[in-house]
């Protein structure tokens, strides 16, 4: 590839804890982020929970100079938290919501209140047309029963289905984010196989941060190790993953991130790690690379059809869980329901009886009618309401189970039509940048 032609590329990547009022120090930090970010050379900057639109501007307008472009997207109670910076021009952006996003009754945990989404902008780099994706997924509360678990599936099943159906034309892929899932976890599994993205920290040739690329660390001052358990040195939930095209190749040359302290500061930019990837893409004609791609696409397709079968088949047992839960919850609201509305008709029979009986005198004081009335009326709003979230919830969950199947099915369907695997086939392996999808279509 005499004439492939090279562009770097730095993307950061950082959630920024910024609930105003709550989060410590959060003006201080956001100061501290902009400083930083004046200072550094990064190409692209992708935030999560920058939940109050005034920081935003705050920041936009403290790196005018050096990230003229930028946006802000709006979703939910409260907003999505995303934004990106970006030195190279935005052409376009979208932003999709997930269908699922936590409970309301659980405002203690906060997430339905926040629009979890993810957002898209489409940037040019030089000749290039990237697709920059910034997400933030539903957080894990307790990782041995996690109630949340079919709807972060859902959620990455959706983030994938997402990418795949805007990013067809595009010549790089960029995913960054606060994914909430461990590198082995099925939402992550199910993401990186169905997309074909690569994850930078296992893909970079040098790296410079956390042990293991952890992001939430037990030596970060504002993070509890109650909030890590049963994780003692910490985890890694936040990722800044790629993917090239027949025409570009990507390859991660340097990772790093924070390590719990800022030089200078008394505390770090935020309760979890920030990012960053150096990219290079090499551009080369559409030609060269197919003829490289044909020597793995056939070998290594069945494999990464089979693999992603598995992971939908897992997906899928986990939706048809999340199910179960809510046809259960729904049927209780629906019980409970039916004992108000009862004990109600109970109550209004009970006062009609002295216009009934002529002379009869009332039998319980006007006050204990009133508070029961209010009782009833309280428990037929709260199971109505919880019956119309959890029938809401169903068609989210039924309708993700019933594309899984579809797409179950399409890919058994592909498998049988491959020939049986030759024992060399194994041992190739793609080009760097252009990790295969298991729904390419056959050439």
């Amino acid at each position: 590839m005499a004439n492939a032609e090279s562009v770097r590329l730095q993307v950061f990547s950082l959630n920024c804890w910024g609930i105003r009022y709550l989060s410590k120090h959060c003006s201080q930090r956001y100061a501290m982020l902009g400083d930083m970010l004046c200072k550094k050379e990064h190409d692209i900057v992708l935030l999560q929970e920058v939940w109050s639109e005034k920081d935003y501007l705050s920041l936009k307008q403290k790196l005018a100079s050096c990230h003229p472009h930028s946006h802000y997207f709006k979703s939910g109670v409260i907003g999505s938290g995303l934004a990106i910076f970006s030195k190279h021009r935005i052409h376009d952006t979208f932003l999709y919501r997930y269908s699922l996003n936590g409970y309301p009754y659980m405002a203690h945990h906060g997430d339905w209140f926040g629009g979890k989404a993810v957002g898209m902008a489409v940037l040019s780099i030089g000749s290039l047309i990237a697709n920059i994706y910034v997400t933030h997924l539903h957080a894990e509360y307790c990782r041995d029963k996690d109630p949340y678990l079919p709807h972060r599936v859902v959620q990455a099943w959706e983030l994938q289905q997402f990418i795949r159906h805007t990013s067809a034309g595009a010549d790089l892929v960029i995913l960054g984010g606060d994914l909430n899932m461990h590198p082995q976890d099925l939402g992550n599994r199910l993401l990186r196989t169905s997309t074909g993205l690569r994850d930078s920290y296992l893909e970079t040739a040098k790296f410079d941060g956390c042990e293991d690329g952890m992001t939430l660390i037990a030596d970060n001052p504002f993070i509890s190790k109650n909030e890590i358990l049963p994780f003692e040195k910490g985890l890694r939930i936040d990722y800044i993953l790629y993917k090239g095209s027949p025409k570009v190749n990507i390859y991660c040359d340097y990772m790093c991130t924070t390590k719990g302290s800022v030089p200078d500061h008394p505390f770090p930019y935020s309760d979890h790690e920030a990012l960053t990837a150096e990219l290079r893409l090499e551009t080369h004609t559409p030609s060269e690379a197919q003829s490289d791609k044909k020597l793995w696409k056939h070998d290594s397709a069945a494999g990464k059809v089979a693999e992603l079968v598995d992971i939908m088949t897992e997906a899928r047992t986990e939706v048809k869980v999340g199910l179960h839960c809510a046809e259960r919850m729904r049927y209780t609201a629906t019980r409970t329901g039916v004992m108000g509305l009862a004990l109600l008709f109970l109550e209004l029979a009970i006062a009609a009886v002295p216009y009934l009986a002529l002379g009869a005198e009332q039998p319980f004081p006007l006050t204990s009618f009133y508070m029961l009335a209010g009782l009833c009326f309280a428990i037929l709003l709260t199971t109505f309401l919880l019956y119309i979230f959890k029938t809401m919830e169903l068609k989210s969950l039924q309708g993700a189970e019933d594309q899984m199947r579809l797409a179950i099915g399409s890919l058994q369907e592909k498998l049988r039509g491959f020939p049986l695997a030759q024992p060399h086939s194994t041992q190739r392996r793609p080009p760097e940048g252009l990790e295969p999808s298991a729904f390419d279509p056959e050439e």
